[in-house]
């Protein structure tokens, strides 16, 4: 299904409009991994990439992060961080958007495995919460380079890999995957 703009921005003012300050971070962050995503769509034409999607996946991706527990980031709910990929899914689920729903759910790090849920104990349904699709895996590896703490930065690609690595030296090596996919 194909939405537009402005549908996103009702999408998202449905749950961020009590918060304004969250709100203006959801949205910056959401532009800046959009804009990355749609600019690698525009120069890898024979990728092939879905751009309508990939602009609208990337917009929603963090709907979720409202129902965490953030307050760096003006988040008070009452969910862990590590959550919001999984509560935005289900949230998107509910507004008939099931193809975003799997982006939200599937773009947090590089993507967590069923055995990383159950090794770390995470507050997660048991099982695979991993880019798939190229638009996924795109949306993922966009989000990288940006933090909704700090706005004003974009990290380089090897900031970006360093962060990552926290995760598993598996996440770095697909992040270095992903660089030569996408912006080779």
């Amino acid at each position: 299904m194909t939405i537009c703009m402005n549908e996103i921005f009702d999408i998202i003012e449905k749950y961020y409009c009590d918060n304004e300050p969250l709100y203006n971070i959801l949205i910056t962050h959401s532009k800046q991994v959009c804009q990355r995503a749609v600019s690698i769509v525009d120069k890898r034409t024979e990728l092939h990439l879905n751009r309508d999607f990939v602009f609208n996946a990337a917009m929603l991706h963090d709907i979720g992060i409202f129902m965490c527990n953030a307050p760096s980031i003006n988040c008070f709910g009452q969910h862990q961080y590590v959550e919001h990929g999984y509560l935005g899914a289900e949230l998107l689920r509910q507004e008939g958007l099931p193809q975003y729903a799997l982006v939200a759910e599937r773009h947090t790090g590089t993507g967590i495995t069923k055995e990383q849920i159950i090794q770390e104990n995470m507050p997660l349904p048991h099982r695979d919460f991993v880019p798939i699709t190229l638009e996924e895996q795109l949306i993922c590896y966009a989000d990288n380079f940006y933090s909704k703490t700090h706005l004003d930065e974009e990290y380089s690609f090897e900031v970006a890999c360093k962060k990552i690595q926290k995760f598993g030296e598996e996440c770095k090596t697909k992040m270095i995957y992903w660089k030569q996919l996408f912006e080779p």
